[in-house]
């Protein structure tokens, strides 16, 4: 591995501090008294207390801190040095100055600060009292300086110079394959995972209090069922079988509901074969429920309710601002029928159409389509390129036709139609979910439905579950169910326009090796 002059320079400075009898990476602990904007608020709570005793003659007491984090800038100015630490929760300005820390007792920090054996990016303790320097800024006294990892590579620290920025770390394929250096030098994406554990917090909070359990299903699983998706393929080197990445949770959690459960919900990984793009990742975060004596007019009034509630969490209001636009999570949303969205769109009544028919309105409307689609297949298409990206504020689509939902329960009141809603915000699927099919028959004859579809060709068709089957041959009390995409959510909540900026580590291909 060759390395750069600087990289060169600081393995220099790491061997000068093991000579010095410096470790650059201790084996201890490091007791940390406070953080950053911690010390900053607590010394300004104090400081008129300060102030006070400074004005009357008295000796002021300055807090005493221990504080560890990176070092980020440094600026000697003769017998002075300042420097700044970052820490877990942001930066403080730390003051050393010549002749506090050149002494008998630690000549190593001497060396250490004044001889620029520091590199940015170096993790350091600092211990002192906290003040506020003459051009206003809290800051910490140092008293001693602790070495407690030594950085050999170098951050790109934006420097600015006739107001152009150089250095600045943004580009996108850099950022998402080294997020490490990303949540060290650019603001804000840090606040955007803590933004996700707060969205992921408040759904757990919403369903706990409801009573429902959270719950953990198989990943690897004997069949890819529960969506109409391309899984991933694995083998089972102990059984010598194929398995599937899941694609859905959907199933194993209606076993659940067979075995009892008043309502289940599980938040974990998915995995569909598919395409990459701003919106979609092939490794995807979802979060399904389900609830017992309950349908899909109760579902989306909870939905609303819970999404209004994670809003507020996030933002402290029920809105949030996307793309530019701003987004009202404020219940209730709009509800449209599916057929009655496209009509309104293309001006195409879909309502009892044949297959041949709703083929040759594809045709009319310019569609490529596969001979191997049915008329769930069509439909999903003409909605997909004509309604979906239309619908900004959160609109639930709802009554989908049976073609398209192999998992439904049968509309109540309008023939061919299901229980089934989908929620779109910002011209995107949110959230899938039905009244469930709780029919063993019914079930059996539309699994067998999407057993023609397979034969035909279309490799996202269901297979056939007869496990689950047999669950449901037991008996499933009526239950609606949701799957709400959280990588989707967090998009949404947070105002960011691709789905590789709300995951740590998204997807992408190897990185291209020299040697």
């Amino acid at each position: 591995m060759e390395l750069t002059e600087q990289e060169q320079v600081r393995r220099q400075s790491l061997q000068t501090m093991r000579d010095m009898g410096i470790n650059p990476y201790p084996a201890q602990e490091y007791v940390v008294t406070g953080f950053s904007t911690q010390i900053k608020a607590d010394f300004e709570a104090i400081e008129p207390q300060i102030n006070e005793a400074i004005q009357t003659g008295q000796t002021p007491q300055y807090p005493q801190v221990s504080i560890a984090g990176r070092l980020m800038s440094r600026r000697i100015m003769g017998k002075a040095s300042f420097i700044e630490i970052q820490d877990s929760k942001g930066r403080i300005q730390v003051y050393v100055s010549r002749d506090d820390i050149n002494t008998p007792q630690q000549p190593e920090m001497y060396n250490i600060v004044f001889k620029k054996l520091l590199d940015i990016g170096d993790f350091i303790g600092i211990e002192g009292f906290v003040f506020r320097t003459q051009t206003g800024a809290v800051s910490v006294h140092a008293k001693k300086l602790t070495v407690l990892a030594k950085s050999l590579k170098v951050l790109p620290i934006v420097k600015y110079k006739d107001g152009v920025a150089y250095d600045k770390f943004d580009d996108p394929e850099l950022r998402y394959r080294q997020r490490y250096v990303d949540l060290v030098v650019n603001e804000g994406v840090k606040d955007t995972f803590l933004k996700r554990a707060t969205i992921l917090r408040t759904i757990r909070q919403v369903l706990d209090q409801a009573g429902y359990t959270e719950v953990e299903t198989p990943t690897l699983q004997s069949i890819a069922g529960g969506a109409s998706a391309r899984p991933f393929i694995t083998h089972f080197n102990a059984l010598d079988i194929d398995m599937y990445m899941r694609i859905a949770t959907e199933l194993y959690l209606k076993r659940l509901i067979v075995g009892g459960f008043e309502g289940v919900y599980e938040i974990g990984k998915n995995f569909r074969n598919e395409g990459m793009d701003r919106t979609h990742n092939p490794e995807f975060t979802c979060m399904e429920l389900y609830v017992q004596y309950k349908d899909y007019n109760w579902m989306m009034s909870f939905t609303e309710q819970l999404l209004e509630k994670i809003c507020i969490a996030v933002n402290g209001t029920t809105d949030s601002v996307i793309d530019g636009k701003t987004i009202s999570f404020k219940a209730p949303y709009r509800r449209l029928p599916i057929l009655d969205a496209i009509k309104e769109k293309t001006n195409f009544d879909l309502t009892d159409k044949s297959e041949d028919e709703i083929r040759e309105i594809c045709k009319q409307l310019k569609l490529e389509i596969e001979p191997s689609w049915g008329k769930g297949k069509m439909i999903d298409e003409i909605f997909g390129e004509f309604c979906e990206g239309t619908f900004i504020q959160p609109t639930f689509i709802t009554d989908y036709p049976v073609e398209m939902s192999p998992l439904t329960k049968m509309h109540r009141s309008k023939k061919g139609l299901t229980e089934r809603f989908e929620l779109m915000v910002n011209g995107k699927e949110l959230a899938n979910a039905y009244s469930e099919l709780n029919d063993p028959i019914d079930q059996y004859e539309r699994f067998k439905e999407q057993m023609r579809l397979a034969d035909k060709g279309d490799d996202e068709a269901m297979i056939i579950d007869h496990d689950f089957m047999r669950a449901l041959e037991y008996g499933m009390p009526p239950t609606s169910g949701i799957g709400i995409g959280i990588d989707r959510l967090v998009m949404f909540m947070t105002g960011k326009s691709t789905i590789q900026e709300v995951l740590l580590f998204p997807q992408m291909k190897p990185e291209q090796t020299q040697g």
